[in-house]
């Protein structure tokens, strides 16, 4: 079921389904809260899953000219405390992970776990600043073409035959995002600091997936990052790019339920 709450002057949109312990899911770049479809469906079952339209994505408002990470953090704590919740584990995929570690850098007291779903603590490379630079400008000339062009990037090449129907779903979100959303993420982005001292300093569990054919982020320098954490729980999964929930949903929700677990016991 979809439920709203208030937001600085706009609304955020989330759906609840489930009962037991919390789980808040926070889509990447470009998605909404339907693309953890089958996640919610599996987790459900034993969870109380929370999933939310990120702002600027879905049918949540845009909020200015840049979506930080910060305040996309605060977006959350604004539907948690709607909720009444107190303690929760967030999962976040790709921009979710960076709003799920400004939010452990805001509001540690109400983590009881981090899943970093195909996401990095670093901040982004003067490289990458320069590459969200051009795609503001792409956008800003077709963000159609943009829009359909990143998504099919998203999966790792080998698996785009396989996987059309998964593919025309994250593309059928995406479309539904708006040009003035699209640059206000690439810019919020490209602005985020380094959080990599969370993973060493945090006192709850943290899982990290890692798709070795990931065309965004390098698994070598994620498996290199994972070694920082001091409770860590690692799925790798070596068929895969950046969409592990989409390429592998059977093996990537064992792994997340097994993570629920042990930061819930």
């Amino acid at each position: 079921m979809l439920k709203t709450t208030q937001f600085k002057k706009g609304t955020v949109t989330f759906s609840d389904t489930g009962k037991g312990r919390a789980v808040v899911l926070l889509h990447g770049f470009l998605g909404s809260h339907k693309i953890w479809n089958s996640t919610i469906e599996s987790l459900s079952k034993s969870f109380r899953v929370i999933a939310i339209d990120l702002p600027g994505h879905g049918d949540t408002d845009c909020f200015g000219y840049v979506h930080t990470s910060e305040l996309i953090a605060k977006a959350v704590k604004a539907v948690m405390d709607s909720l009444r919740l107190k303690k929760y584990v967030i999962v976040g995929h790709s921009m979710g992970g960076y709003a799920g570690l400004a939010f452990a850098d805001l509001f540690p007291d109400n983590l009881r776990g981090l899943c970093l779903y195909h996401s990095t603590a670093f901040a982004d490379t003067e490289e990458k600043k320069r590459d969200r630079t051009r795609s503001i400008k792409v956008v800003k000339a077709n963000h159609k073409i943009y829009t359909t062009e990143v998504i099919k990037n998203l999966f790792a090449t080998k698996n785009a035959k396989y996987l059309k129907e998964e593919i025309a779903f994250a593309q059928k979100i995406a479309a539904q995002t708006s040009k003035q959303s699209i640059i206000a993420s690439l810019e919020g982005m490209k602005d985020r600091p380094n959080r990599d001292i969370i993973l060493g300093m945090a006192h709850y569990p943290i899982m990290m997936v890692i798709g070795e054919l990931d065309n965004v982020l390098p698994y070598q320098q994620l498996l290199e990052q994972s070694e920082m954490i001091r409770e860590k729980h690692l799925l790798y999964l070596e068929h895969d790019g950046h969409m592990g929930f989409l390429e592998s949903p059977r093996q990537s929700n064992v792994a997340l339920k097994k993570f629920l677990r042990a930061c819930f016991k």
